[in-house]
């Protein structure tokens, strides 16, 4: 590589290496830098652990490491893979890392990144049946498969008139469904309407809604957010709901859409589908349901319960990219009414048209998303299931939720630890608690403690946003005040600094969590006991300064 600032490149680096073939695609060339890289990403699996988990480096790092515009000459792959080893890696937050344990998983597994490689290799751009009939009937099939194995009603399949198909992302998804609400309304009430359509959802869905509904042209003072508390471990309430979608249409509003989920981001919580979907249906709304996380565990028959109700639903969508060892991207969506997608999203130019789309008696899955290229996505898909059936693919997610057990346990059995809400599936949310600081600073009597300003700030049915705070003469000199938020901000930041594990954080009803979710494909037992060793000795030092009069 060239040195740093100057352009000094090596003359014909890699000429040498690649003989006299120049082809790009060249069979044998592309055999042998295969298995090199094949080689370098085993190794890298192999030694993840000795990287810290979050990335270290500062802001701008790359730049002052790499050359300041392309190279003229080729380069060799040896090269290349030299200066991923020694500057990309380096900048790389290791999602795969067994000690990852932040957001929401990206599992991968070989057959993933194997159907991805021939996805890849394959290279086709499937936009219609006829530009590649595998990649569409593949994409049907597995998609009727995976809604089998979560025991949809038979009405999202193929073989009861709805359909599946893979998007990108969930952001993806809700967009292209809210656009397929907002047309079928608008068809009956007029396209000058649509300043009064309405679309719903809970304090904890995710922002992709948010900016789906901005892109769908739904008017900001339109997007109605439904409170969650506590109390009701941040569910969304049907009957508050109901109240909301009652006062818009007394003013005049057309409600269209609603948003429940199943496993939020912040907390895991899940919105009761069967009596929202009945409110919803009074109203004539569609109702999307993500489940991009918890969708995965719902093959289990232990945790199918939590999607009961979605026969009420229009659509649902999970993450496959998240937790079901499919590499990103890959988002499973289906529909009870395909023709309201392709409505909406269809385009029929003179040259793309051709007599298979003519007969009506296939798939044209551009039709179906916002793109008109796509990627050969099933392949990969069918390769996880066919790879480890449906047997092995419960056991992998079954393990995630023991040792997220196992994770929970830790900290109630620590008694300066609290879990905050329930867990559901393979996410524990906690924190230190308000009761750790307070007989924390009950064992320091000395004149110059720090003060403990906000203890709690929870809400509850009967006493909502109640701040109890301990009163203190103002010790001399005035010391930093400490609240259990800003405490467990610290932890997570002294944990994630330390680059031994990784951990996230939500602020739900003015608590600042620290979420641990399992699901990284390599994360074993030991790993989940190691991690709660970290938390214990970075907890151990910040309320022994406490203790000890010291500034955090």
């Amino acid at each position: 590589m060239g040195s740093l600032g100057e352009l000094e490149y090596p003359v014909n680096d890699s000429l040498s290496n690649m003989g006299s073939n120049t082809n790009p695609l060249d069979p044998e060339e592309f055999r042998r830098q295969g298995h090199m890289v094949i080689d370098f990403i085993a190794d890298y699996y192999k030694n993840i652990e000795k990287h810290p988990v979050l990335s270290q480096v500062e802001p701008g790092y790359l730049k002052k490491r790499l050359p300041t515009s392309a190279p003229y000459y080729p380069e060799s792959i040896e090269t290349i893979l030299s200066d991923v080893q020694e500057h990309i890696v380096p900048g790389i937050t290791h999602w795969q890392s067994p000690n990852y344990f932040a957001y929401f998983p990206s599992s991968g597994s070989i057959a993933g990144f194997l159907g991805e490689m021939l996805a890849t290799g394959f290279n086709v751009v499937g936009f219609n049946w006829m530009s590649s009939p595998a990649a569409t009937e593949l994409e049907s099939i597995v998609m009727d498969w995976l809604g089998q194995m979560l025991r949809l009603p038979k009405s999202f399949l193929f073989s009861g008139n709805g359909g599946g198909v893979l998007q990108g992302t969930t952001c993806e998804a809700i967009l292209c469904t809210l656009v397929a609400a907002r047309d079928r309304t608008l068809k009956n009430i007029g396209n000058d309407k649509i300043g009064k359509l309405v679309v719903y959802c809970s304090d904890q869905t995710h922002c992709a809604f948010k900016k789906a509904a901005q892109i769908a042209g739904i008017h900001p003072n339109n997007f109605r957010v439904i409170p969650t508390t506590l109390s009701s471990s941040f569910s969304m309430s049907p009957e508050a709901l109901r109240k909301t979608i009652m006062a818009d249409v007394d003013a005049g509003f057309v409600p269209i859409y609603l948003l429940a989920t199943v496993g939020t981001t912040s907390t895991t919580a899940v919105d009761p589908l069967g009596p929202l979907c009945d409110v919803a249906k009074d109203y004539g709304m569609w109702v999307h349901v993500d489940a991009a996380y918890a969708g995965s565990i719902c093959i289990c028959p232990e945790f199918r319960h939590f999607i009961d109700g979605i026969e009420g639903a229009s659509s649902f969508s999970f993450n496959a990219h998240k937790w079901f060892f499919t590499t990103l991207d890959c988002c499973c969506l289906w529909v009870k009414d395909p023709a309201a997608l392709t409505k909406s999203l269809s385009t029929d130019p003179e040259y793309l048209k051709n007599k298979a789309s003519e007969s009506k008696q296939v798939v044209d899955y551009k039709d179906w998303q916002l793109a008109l290229s796509r990627r050969f996505r099933s392949l990969k898909l069918w390769l996880v299931l066919r790879s480890y059936g449906v047997e092995r693919l419960r056991g992998f997610l079954r393990s995630h939720v023991k040792m997220a057990k196992q994770f929970q346990a830790f900290v109630l059995a620590d008694h300066r630890f609290e879990v905050v809400v329930p867990r559901n599936f393979a996410t524990v949310c906690f924190r230190i608690s308000p009761s750790a600081l307070l007989a924390t600073r009950n064992a320091n009597k000395g004149p110059h403690h720090a003060v403990l300003s906000e203890i709690i700030n929870i809400s509850n049915d009967n006493n909502i946003g109640t701040t109890t705070r301990i009163s203190t003469p103002p010790p001399p000199p005035p010391l930093k005040m400490v609240s259990v938020n800003d405490l467990n901000q610290k932890l997570m930041d002294s944990i994630n600094g330390s680059g031994r594990a990784y951990l996230t954080h939500s602020v739900v009803d003015g608590i600042f969590l620290l979420r641990f979710a399992v699901g990284a494909s390599l994360t074993e037992e030991s790993h989940v006991v190691q991690a709660w060793n970290v938390v214990k000795e970075h907890a151990d030092t910040m309320l022994s300064r406490y203790t000890s009069q010291s500034h955090f």
